[in-house]
């Protein structure tokens, strides 16, 4: 296939940090089609050699296993090329048309990894120059929007210039192997959907925790926050893979039709539910490893009295008969005290106990996302103790642990590789419609209204100290339903 790939934003930190390597690994996996060209756009003037010595500068600072050989970068090289743009003349984009023209690819993707804001002029300016073709794809990083009305005028912007089947919104949560199994576990396997259910299952817990702070990133940061930054997307959309019904197959539109159904059926927020469900900090100085880390407000580009949540804890329900009365328990921060991404599946406790067993035993299933992946399902084994216990058996947990790394190891694909490949392929099954971020969007602007006001009276986020997890608040919103972060087993 030939295809052509314009990446706006081509000397940006994206670029440089994910995307180029992702391509390099599919190079070097034998699945970037041999045919291509990745064109990086930037504002300087640069030539093709420059760009390339740019790229193999960056390129030596990523993880170890994925870093070229000179001899693997001088031929993934060839592919890299570099245009000059102001992304507001409309003379830049003649001269972009012009070059994609001289080849006339088969495929043609715009990458914009730039500043949302830019989002909707170069849609426009691409329509306006003529290319927008039914060749071209383009690709949306989030966030896209900061709330439900900048997000719709971003679609609508978009859709002026592209069909929907033309839009790629990137998550690159979805491209993780472990949440590609996710689906794969409900779906592909019958040992598991008849417990799919409010029977069966006592609540859910999705965590999403980070030991890095704010890094150079302050200034994005303070006009994000936590629950932009990650519920409305990456923790709502393993929500969905959670809590979705089995799709009539596995074509991109059936699967983000059940998706959207989970969002809609999330229930409501109210002033009174926000302050009783919702919990946000923000991290003051302490130790991670060790070593000293200062507190958010000390961090370059942040206000000294900011409001800015690092933190978020929350717990809602799906109104539906699948789910009625389960709560789900969503948690996610900086400066915690591990890096930790899973969902954990917590059961109920057998009906009518005949062993004894520790408090608050019971099965539990762990889908790892980072930094391990796999899953772990917890089941309650004889125990091997010779202590008199008064003639009643005694039952201790046992793990069946899978581990996909051990077991798939050099297969594994890298989420931004699988999903660049998938643009490439125009596979839209692990993109987002513009429904489901409407839907989401407006699950949680009643929470940033709630915040706003809460600003406004001089309420600030609960603070808690780097390398915990988190305001203590957090564990008593779980523990009024009886049950505990998995940390606190």
């Amino acid at each position: 296939m030939r295809f052509d790939l314009v990446l706006f934003g081509g000397t940006g930190d994206l670029a440089w940090r994910k995307l180029l390597p992702a391509l390099f690994q599919s190079f070097r996996h034998g699945s970037l089609p041999a045919d291509g060209r990745i064109i990086g756009v930037g504002r300087g003037a640069m030539s093709d050699d420059a760009y390339r010595a740019l790229i193999a500068q960056r390129l030596a600072e990523v993880e170890a296993d994925k870093r070229p050989s000179d001899a693997e970068f001088a031929r993934f090289a060839q592919h890299l090329h570099y245009l000059r743009m102001d992304l507001s003349q409309p003379a830049d984009y003649a001269a972009l048309r012009e070059l994609l023209q001289a080849r006339d690819a088969d495929t043609v993707v715009m990458y914009l990894a730039t500043a949302p804001s830019l989002f909707t002029t170069v849609c426009e300016q691409l329509g306006a120059a003529g290319l927008a073709t039914e060749r071209t794809r383009v690709v949306l990083e989030k966030p896209l929007g900061h709330d439900l009305p900048s997000n719709r005028a971003i679609n609508a912007a978009v859709r002026e210039v592209f069909s929907e089947t033309q839009i790629f919104r990137i998550d690159h949560y979805l491209g993780k192997p472990s949440v590609q199994n996710l689906l794969a576990l409900r779906f592909g396997n019958a040992i598991f959907e008849p417990l799919w259910r409010r029977e069966n299952i006592a609540s859910i817990e999705i965590t999403m925790a980070e030991q890095l702070g704010v890094e150079k990133r302050g200034e994005f940061y303070e006009s994000t926050g936590a629950l932009r930054d990650m519920v409305q997307n990456h923790a709502l959309q393993l929500l969905c893979a959670i809590g979705m019904e089995p799709p009539i197959s596995a074509d991109a539109d059936a699967i983000r039709n059940e998706k959207r159904k989970v969002l809609q059926s999330l229930k409501r927020w109210t002033p009174e539910t926000v302050i009783r469900d919702v919990v946000r900090g923000q991290y003051a100085a302490g130790q991670i490893a060790g070593k000293p880390v200062p507190g958010y407000r000390q961090e370059d580009g942040v206000s000294p009295n900011s409001q800015t949540e690092t933190f978020v804890a929350l717990r809602t329900e799906i109104s539906n008969w699948r789910w009625a009365g389960v709560p789900f328990f969503i948690r996610t921060g900086k400066r915690l005290a591990g890096r930790e991404a899973s969902i954990v599946v917590h059961f109920r406790q057998v009906p009518h106990a005949i062993y004894r067993t520790p408090l608050g035993a019971a099965n539990r299933l762990t889908i790892h996302l980072q930094p391990k992946d796999g899953l772990t399902l917890q089941l309650m084994a004889a125990a091997q103790s010779q202590a008199d216990t008064g003639g009643v058996q005694t039952l201790s947990p046992a793990a069946l642990d899978l581990d996909f790394d051990q077991r798939f190891g050099t297969e594994r694909v890298g989420a931004y590789e699988r999903l660049l490949l998938d643009v490439i392929a125009g596979r839209l099954n692990l993109f987002v419609r513009a429904d489901e971020q409407e839907a989401a969007w407006q699950w949680v602007e009643p929470i940033l209204e709630a915040w706003q006001q809460a600003n406004a009276r001089g309420e600030s986020p609960r603070p808690y100290v780097a390398g915990h997890w988190g305001p203590g608040a957090a564990s008593a919103l779980v523990a009024r339903d009886g049950h505990s972060w998995m940390e606190e087993f």
